[in-house]
């Protein structure tokens, strides 16, 4: 057990070396420009001057006085970022040289370490069919490493499905206030059963999707005759992947439920971060960072 605990902390610092030098060295500023300021609360009201935006006029001030008032709100100072981490059994699959959940876990090192940098408070949630663990949203850097941490070593008890609509009803009851909610799962359960739910969160939270994948999961080698297994239900399937037919229905097929899920994403106006076990995430990081800053 104790050589465990000493590989687990040794995977934390190499990561908490690796993230905190690609912040340093690519990331600076980003974020701050990014997020800051995605909320406003009320500062104040004051008389009406020549140019200010009259869909800021506060209508019950102006009629009690008689002299057009507006309000004037400031950015909320404070954020407070969620990481939503599915923890199920697909997630410990990795054909190239890292696995989702180890790829989940330097994506939620490299986001936590941004937002403490910027006095953000971060919290976790991890899931698979059901709540495996939850860590309240605080400040600090023994945060960011508890996170990790708790990531990392849930790859060893990775199992079972994936509730998606069980983790947003838990987010929604234990954080009322907006927050920037970063939800990291492949995504394999049927989205019948969560995309109602989640559209309906992230007309309240500053949501971000992030699609994890590995590339055998969309393209099967040439082997002959092997034996499939589903990691999160056990079902076993015998294939043949020597038919050229039966490995192009099976890249076609995972293409589709691809362009689907982004297709949601797009219709509902959900930012998206795809991430794969065989690309470096920063790519995907910095493109999400740009594109909000050009929506704003």
């Amino acid at each position: 057990m104790a050589t465990d605990v000493k590989e687990l902390m040794a995977k934390v610092g190499k990561i908490r070396i690796l993230t905190n030098r690609l912040i340093d060295d690519q990331l600076s500023g980003d974020y701050h420009s990014t997020f800051k300021g995605q909320g406003v609360e009320f500062d104040e009201v004051r008389p009406y001057t020549v140019g200010d935006d009259v869909r800021t006029i506060d209508w019950n001030v102006t009629a009690r006085t008689g002299i057009p008032f507006i309000k004037r709100f400031s950015e909320e100072r404070e954020l407070t970022v969620l990481f939503l981490v599915d923890v199920s059994g697909s997630q410990s699959y990795g054909t190239a040289g890292r696995s989702k959940m180890q790829l989940a876990a330097e994506l939620t090192a490299l986001l936590a370490l941004t937002a403490i940098r910027n006095q953000d408070k971060i919290g976790l949630i991890l899931f698979s069919d059901k709540i495996v663990k939850y860590i309240p949203p605080r400040k600090g850097r023994d945060s960011v490493m508890r996170l990790v941490r708790e990531v990392l070593a849930a790859e060893d008890d990775a199992e079972g499905g994936t509730d998606i609509a069980e983790a947003l009803k838990f987010l929604n009851g234990v954080q009322k206030r907006r927050a920037v909610v970063f939800l990291v799962s492949d995504f394999l359960e049927e989205a019948e059963r969560w995309q109602t739910l989640l559209r309906a969160t992230a007309s309240h939270h500053d949501m971000v999707c992030v699609p994890v994948s590995d590339p055998a999961e969309s393209t099967l080698p040439d082997v002959g005759l092997v034996e499939l297994e589903d990691p999160e239900t056990g079902e076993l399937m015998l294939v043949d992947t020597s038919s050229e037919a039966v490995r192009g229905s099976f890249a076609a097929q995972a293409r589709s439920e691809r362009e689907e899920l982004l297709k949601f994403f797009r219709k509902n106006a959900i930012d998206v971060m795809e991430v794969a076990t065989d690309r470096p995430y920063i790519d995907g990081v910095r493109a999400l960072f740009k594109r909000r800053a050009r929506k704003r």
